[in-house]
């Protein structure tokens, strides 16, 4: 009898805490975002200008930055449209926040992550941008986007006021309303190409889900990250989760997840010769191919706060076709970061709790993985930590982008030594633990444990 009335105070306790993490987290939607229309805006290595009439305007703003930034010429010519056209790019991106009422972390009694998950989210956000480009290409766009809530906030807080006021309401009489995200809308027609995109679509999403058994989901990453000393509710670096994440990929045992392979930077630099064998590793027993690499580069923007001296090379990796984004934010609070305008950053904020989605089901709904409103901060709020991300699908990608970025470092470098630098041949050639690509008896190698103990004591300012 005992033992019922202490699991009846735990239900009381857990209901209470959900109507909090509500409360307290359902509210990132509420501010709204201004854009100039007398600026570009960047997403991901697409230009977006605001008016029709502006587009000599906005090119002439984009032909000075270029040259500041010291991105080649071709990247000019990528401008698009309108603010349709940006919303719809913008939502397309793959949205992860913070999440309540998933299946119980092993190990542990949290069945959310409100708190303390929003690094993990940031770096899923990138590693799943990176799996868009793999799979779906730049160029797509979710054809539903358009059908999102708009973006004007105030109708997205009214909806949370009433979701709010519902959840609390179900809380207190332990009926809790699993019916709060709307159904997708009646599908149209699709031709062959947009079934099989919306099926990568989906597929993505449900590697990314709140289960044990997602690939990439956060049970799967905690458990990754233990092997470095982190639990369930400590706070991740983006330089721990840039490793983690690298871990999760080389573990997944999806069919279509074997052509993929992660590299993370090491004392800020990437050895050519590493990635490359990466790539040229075999895809699968018997079959040799080459993988797409992601790239992880573990940086610093400055000491205790970021020098504003980077923005101009910040605003040119964002700029590039193949950058997946950045794992960064403020002290404190992470954001994933994927555009800009001016001198301030464009991201998606995972300080935003929902409720658990299962992924598994057909059909299941999508609009809580997609972000209806941009957000917008000023560079020197930035936590000078992060993670770099990029994405290159062939060897000779790879090349054409070291030898880019190169230029770019050199160009937007005021200091003695660039942020991070490409050098050839492999990491052993320096005398540095070179890490194996497959561990039988244990994820992380001595020198990687090192590493990330050093990342985690002495990790920056945690986000």
């Amino acid at each position: 009898m005992e033992a019922t009335g202490t699991d009846e105070v735990e239900k009381i306790k857990s209901k209470f805490m959900s109507a909090w993490h509500n409360m307290k987290y359902s509210w990132v939607l509420k501010t709204k975002t201004y854009f100039s229309r007398n600026s570009p805006v960047f997403l991901l290595g697409k230009c977006y200008h605001f008016k029709t009439e502006g587009k000599y305007r906005a090119l002439h703003s984009l032909q000075s930055f270029s040259r500041k930034a010291g991105i080649n010429n071709y990247q000019i010519q990528n401008i698009s449209g309108n603010v349709e056209e940006f919303r719809k790019d913008f939502i397309s991106r793959i949205w992860l926040t913070y999440r309540e009422e998933f299946p119980q972390i092993k190990g542990s009694a949290l069945t959310t992550d409100c708190g303390w998950g929003c690094t993990l989210r940031t770096g899923q956000m990138l590693l799943a941008q990176g799996l868009m480009l793999h799979f779906l290409g730049r160029a797509w766009v979710w054809p539903e986007a358009l059908d999102m809530d708009s973006c004007d906030s105030e109708s997205w807080t009214s909806s949370t006021v009433r979701k709010l006021t519902a959840s609390f309401e179900a809380s207190l009489t332990a009926e809790r309303d699993p019916k709060v995200l709307a159904r997708p809308p009646a599908r149209r027609d699709w031709d062959v190409t947009e079934r099989r995109n919306e099926l990568y679509h989906r597929k993505i999403i449900s590697w990314f889900g709140d289960s044990p058994l997602a690939a990439f989901g956060l049970h799967q990453l905690i458990e990754y990250g233990k092997k470095s000393g982190k639990m369930a509710g400590d706070w991740y670096g983006p330089a721990v989760v840039a490793h983690i994440l690298r871990k999760a990929v080389e573990e997944a045992r999806d069919p279509e997840l074997q052509g993929v392979t992660v590299y993370v930077a090491q004392d800020c630099t990437v050895y050519s010769s590493d990635v490359i064998d990466r790539q040229c590793s075999f895809v699968d027993s018997g079959k040799a191919g080459t993988k797409a690499v992601i790239i992880l580069v573990p940086v610093r923007l400055g000491g205790e706060r970021t020098n504003t001296d980077y923005l101009e090379f910040v605003k040119g990796i964002l700029s590039l076709e193949y950058c997946v984004g950045i794992i960064g934010g403020r002290p404190k609070q992470s954001y994933y970061f994927a555009g800009f305008q001016d001198d301030s950053l464009i991201y998606m904020d995972p300080h935003y709790c929902q409720s658990f989605v299962d992924v598994s089901i057909k059909d299941f709904p999508l609009e809580s993985f997609h972000c209806p409103s941009p957000k917008k901060m000023s560079f020197k709020k930035m936590d000078p930590s992060c993670t770099i991300g990029f994405y290159c699908r062939t060897v000779q990608d790879f090349e054409k982008a070291s030898e880019e970025i190169t230029k770019m470092l050199k160009s937007s470098s005021k200091e003695k030594y660039p942020l991070f630098t490409f050098v050839k041949g492999h990491s052993r050639d320096y005398d540095f633990a070179s890490s194996p690509l497959h561990e039988e008896n244990d994820l992380f190698s001595e020198d990687e444990k090192k590493r990330l103990k050093r990342f985690s004591t002495e990790e920056f300012v945690l986000l």
